[in-house]
């Protein structure tokens, strides 16, 4: 739900449900007073169930009751003065009191009209009570309070006076103390249970989310949100798990950069210092004078050159690297033939290593007029790097590399496959990541700054392409790797 949606329901809440409640409780308080009241019958009326009001109203009729009955004894004539009970009744109906006058069995002065029309058949006849002056009569039904007074009028006739007051309009002190404790506890509750709802609804995630934002500031990205609900809290939690995601992604991606930067200059710095300690041996060697004779001048003078080649290589890989990592591999796309291209490649390779004694043999299943798009220099650098790869690993007397062109329909494949030592299954999924290297211990015959076959995944990828490996241990590995072919749409005629 929405903040706003909310606090709309909030105020509705604060209004309705108070309003409703108070009806509830007045309807019941008053059923039960009324049924208290009612309890009464025709007969005397308990005060002390009445309020302050209402001990007012019954003193304004015992009043008037009293000043009727003084009059009485001055002058009975002037009670059958109408504009004398006219003037009484005009002072007394404010408070729901007014005069019934009867004369004999006629009705003679009515305060009222429509309720001494209801009331004056039931009234008790002249003389029947024999009750105190302060006596009166309570009629359930009409709600009517009633004192008589009785008199004769001038000419002999029977006369009684009624001081009628409506009871069934007062409120009781029940009621007001009832309704009094009823609105105060409904206030509390309903207070009470919004607090609690717009708690658990707003402030409790709210808290949440802040013991969440505390660990993303400590550095505790495994602390999770999770919710299904809608609105702006619910948006806002989703919003914290992509943030937490992310943040914990991109951490552990630089950790695992610093873990690589600082395992590429442990290699460099290894592999740089194998090919210099060697050219400074050989060096030194000619400066004392070890290398007397041309032979050993000459081989020295090509060891030196080999070294030199070899930390050739190893700077070139890293600004390979440096591309890789920057995207600014630099590419020149051409049109190539693959049959001519993959010819000079092997040919250029192979004088290397027929001098190492590795042999190498070359198939291509392609059509001649086979064309792919592809960068030349990029592409011999994979070619250079899987073979010296295969090189770096061959542990057999006699070596052998197959270099195999086949044709896939709408793309070539490439396979360079060799007999040296394999690679372990477990292992055969992370050659291609940055820095990986089957050869924990780094000896000098097989090192590398273990950046290789990530630039070549690197390099194929970007031409289109993908790569994988195949391999068991003790018989060779093989590369793969899969490009599209070019195909000249034909327009037609």
């Amino acid at each position: 739900m929405k903040l706003k949606t909310r606090l709309k329901v909030t105020f509705i809440s604060f209004i309705v449900l108070p309003l409703l409640l108070t009806t509830i409780a007045f309807l019941i308080i008053g059923i039960c007073l009324l049924n208290v009241q009612k309890g009464y019958g025709f007969g005397e009326l308990d005060y002390s169930l009445m309020s302050e009001n209402m001990q007012e109203f019954v003193s304004t009729t015992d009043r008037t009751y009293y000043v009727l009955q003084e009059q009485l004894e001055k002058d009975p004539a002037k009670l059958e003065d109408k504009e004398y009970l006219e003037d009484v009744n005009s002072r007394i109906a404010r408070k729901s009191t007014y005069l019934i006058v009867r004369k004999g069995e006629e009705l003679y002065y009515a305060g009222k009209e429509e309720g001494a029309k209801k009331l004056f058949p039931r009234l008790p006849h002249y003389g029947d009570t024999d009750l105190s002056e302060d006596a009166g009569y309570y009629f359930d039904d009409l709600e009517k309070y009633v004192k008589q007074l009785d008199f004769t009028f001038s000419d002999g006739s029977d006369g009684s006076v009624f001081v009628v007051t409506r009871v069934g309009s007062l409120i009781s002190r029940e009621l007001l103390i009832g309704m009094f404790v009823a609105n105060a506890l409904i206030l509390l509750f309903t207070s009470w249970m919004l607090t609690q709802w717009i708690r658990k609804s707003v402030f409790t995630p709210i808290d949440e989310l802040n013991v969440a934002m505390r660990k993303i500031k400590n550095g505790d990205f495994d602390y999770a949100l999770q919710t299904e609900g809608k609105g702006e809290l619910g948006d806002l939690y989703r919003n914290y798990e992509d943030m937490r995601l992310r943040l914990k992604e991109s951490t552990e991606e630089n950790i695992q950069q610093r873990q690589q930067n600082k395992e590429l200059v442990s290699n460099i710095s290894h592999d740089l210092k194998t090919p210099i300690t060697a050219i400074k041996g050989y060096v030194e060697g000619i400066m004392d004078g070890v290398a007397d004779t041309p032979e050993k001048m000459d081989k020295y003078i090509k060891t030196i050159y080999s070294k030199a080649n070899d930390m050739d290589k190893l700077i070139n890989e890293l600004t390979v690297y440096s591309g890789i990592d920057n995207n600014r591999i630099p590419y020149n796309f051409h049109r190539i033939n693959v049959a001519d291209y993959f010819g000079d490649c092997v040919e250029e390779v192979g004088l290397d290593l027929d001098s190492r004694g590795i042999e190498l043999n070359y198939s291509n299943y392609v059509e001649p007029d086979t064309i792919v798009i592809a960068d030349p220099e990029q592409m011999k650098k994979v070619i250079n790097n899987i073979i010296s790869n295969s090189v770096k690993y061959m542990d057999k007397s006699h070596g052998e590399i197959d270099i195999r062109i086949l044709d896939e329909v709408d793309s070539i494949r490439v396979e360079i496959e060799d007999n040296g030592k394999g690679i372990a299954q477990k292992d055969l999924q992370k050659i291609f990541d940055r820095f990986y290297r089957t050869d924990a211990s780094r000896n000098s015959a097989q090192g590398g700054s273990g950046i290789g076959l990530s630039i070549v995944k690197k390099i194929i990828e970007d031409h289109g392409g993908y790569i994988w490996a195949t391999s068991k241990e003790g018989e060779g590995t093989c590369i793969h790797f899969v490009i599209r072919k070019y195909i000249e749409l034909q327009s037609e005629e």
